[in-house]
């Protein structure tokens, strides 16, 4: 296996992390070990089976964002404002911060730091700091719903399954800080809202397994109470099941909502909850306090990942 350092201390094999991806042939197995430190990149990574570890506190920051506009006169858009994307076949980050600083979801709209369109990922210790559209999970949908919706990495590629477990990871944003098609398993993690706005913005297939959270925590130090939400979904075959989940009072009473059409997103969608605790009095109605007869199977699915 193919071993490369990163550090600010001229002892390492690179000082920034993008030239030690660039360094890694597709094919070959490696591992990059992150000093640490600040560092200001936008990272893009395309390999066949990559570790990422940082020792200590390990920070990559970027500030595209959506509304930017372009040399051609366009605004950037959703999918080329990631701070990191990754592809490829299988991913492991350990103990790293990735940040989108751009602002908030009002001045700079949609501004991603994670973009994840790997095989198979598996996130330890991981840190997510953004606004709107924190984290995206391949693929995107069959059909963008605007001009240009899409652009940015694979928009014109065949939609791939990407599948994802987060473990004690945070993960914070305000408006569907955690969206896409792929499926995902978040466990021991917390989910902050800093704003009011919708948690999850699933989008996956009909036959597909969705998001996951289980014995996850979601807080919030900042939002009023019932001003977030627990999911909407971005597509109406989006999943999102939560078990065992400790809610803050700034969860919404109802849990869910749509995104645009009320009757074919609510009818469409899965919505489920199971053993979960509430800061509340919660009115959520009880035909969503169910696990799916395949749930044991999901989280063994995840297991092997």
């Amino acid at each position: 296996m193919l071993k490369l350092t990163v550090g600010k201390n001229g002892n390492e094999n690179y000082s920034r992390i993008q030239e030690a991806l660039e360094a890694v042939p597709y094919g070959e197995k490696a591992e990059i070990i992150v000093s640490e430190g600040y560092y200001r990149e936008k990272l893009y990574s395309d390999k066949k089976d990559l570790t990422i570890r940082g020792i200590g506190k390990v920070e990559i920051d970027y500030a595209d964002h959506a509304r930017e506009i372009l040399e051609d006169g366009k605004k950037r858009g959703t999918f080329r404002t990631y701070t990191a994307f990754f592809s490829g076949g299988r991913l492991l980050l350990e103990n790293l911060t990735i940040i989108n600083s751009s602002g908030r979801a009002e001045t700079a709209g949609q501004a991603l730091a994670l973009y994840l369109d790997c095989e198979k990922s598996r996130l330890e210790n991981v840190r997510l700091l953004g606004n709107q559209d924190t984290l995206f999970i391949s693929p995107l949908p069959q059909k963008e719903r605007e001009a240009r919706g899409f652009y940015g990495p694979r928009c014109f590629c065949q939609r791939k399954m990407s599948e994802a477990v987060f473990h004690s990871c945070h993960i914070e944003g305000s408006v569907d800080f955690i969206f896409g098609s792929g499926n995902a398993l978040f466990e021991y993690c917390t989910i902050n809202s800093i704003e009011k706005g919708f948690v999850a913005a699933p989008s996956g297939e009909k036959d597909g397994i969705g998001f996951i959270f289980k014995d996850c925590v979601f807080t919030s130090s900042s939002c009023k109470e019932e001003s977030v939400y627990l999911m909407r979904p971005w597509r109406k075959n989006g999943k999102a099941c939560f078990l065992n989940c400790s809610f803050g009072p700034h969860i919404n009473r109802k849990g869910y909502t749509y995104f645009r059409d009320e009757k074919e997103d609510m009818e469409n969608s899965t919505f489920l909850l199971s053993g979960c605790t509430f800061s509340c009095q919660c009115e959520i109605a009880k035909e969503h306090f169910t696990v799916p007869e395949h749930f044991d199977a999901c989280l063994e699915h995840f297991r092997k990942l």
